[in-house]
């Protein structure tokens, strides 16, 4: 692993057989002062989390769960919202990149592959009053299929990209690839460019979907993102609604 990732401008790489976390195991050494771009992989993560808290397990030997502490520029922390879509668009370059895989990015940063859920981000930005001390941005990808929950535990269809290949993956390899593709596509975080490869590897887009929240369900089409990552909808009465990220859930409408 080392060796596949010794090409790429990386602080400082931390490799654990097991840990409960990757985001936790990150966020101590950000607070220890930890540089920008200091890695943690792990084998195997038993406590490991999603969005809202859910949980995101990791047999050993079945994925990639990494986390990367960041040290945003004054420019970054204009746009910190982005940082989680980021981590999707880089996952979604590696696959297509080096596997040829249709990946698609389910606003506003899962990653599936045939409509399949096959990776998860958790980006948690760490606040002390006004200023932004670090932001931790985990990424989870299901490499073999080991790694995919069984149906019962499942809230939404799952596969791995060794089904979708037919083959086995190097995950150090496949680690590589989205830490390059997260390098670039930071450097052009908000930009034109940006928005439009999102827009265009958006999951749904010109379909109905249903955007679950506290305060109900919103139904509509899917046109695209606006710059600070909201989702934009089509209403049923043909208005347009954007959505923010926050505590939500889409799934499409049928």
């Amino acid at each position: 692993m080392r060796a596949a990732l010794a090409h790429l401008n990386l602080a400082v790489v931390y490799y654990l057989d097991t840990v409960g976390s990757t985001n936790d195991y990150a966020r101590q050494l950000a607070e220890s002062g930890a540089a920008d771009g200091t890695l943690v992989v792990a084998d195997e993560q038993t406590r490991g989390r999603g969005r809202l808290d859910r949980r995101w397990l990791t047999p050993a030997g079945s994925a990639l769960a990494f986390s990367l502490v960041l040290r945003p520029s004054p420019a970054e922390i204009e746009r910190v919202g982005l940082f989680a879509p980021l981590c999707g668009v880089a996952v979604c370059a590696a696959l297509r990149l080096e596997f040829g895989l249709a990946a698609e990015v389910k606003w506003p940063n899962d990653v599936l592959l045939e409509r399949r859920k096959t990776c998860g981000v958790l980006v948690e930005a760490h606040w002390l009053g006004a200023t932004l001390q670090s932001v931790i941005a985990g990424i989870g990808v299901n490499v073999a299929r080991a790694s995919v929950p069984p149906p019962g535990a499942l809230l939404f269809p799952a596969t791995c990209v060794e089904e979708q290949v037919g083959r086995p993956v190097a995950r150090e390899s496949l680690l590589a690839a989205v830490l390059a593709a997260f390098g670039s596509w930071r450097s052009r975080l908000g930009s034109p460019a940006f928005l439009e490869t999102w827009e265009s590897w958006l999951a749904f887009k010109g379909e109905m979907v249903n955007v679950e929240s506290a305060a109900g369900i919103l139904s509509g089409r899917v046109l695209g993102v606006t710059p600070d990552g909201s989702l934009r909808l089509q209403t049923a009465f043909g208005s347009e609604q954007a959505v923010s990220v926050g505590d939500v859930r889409l799934r499409p409408a049928d």
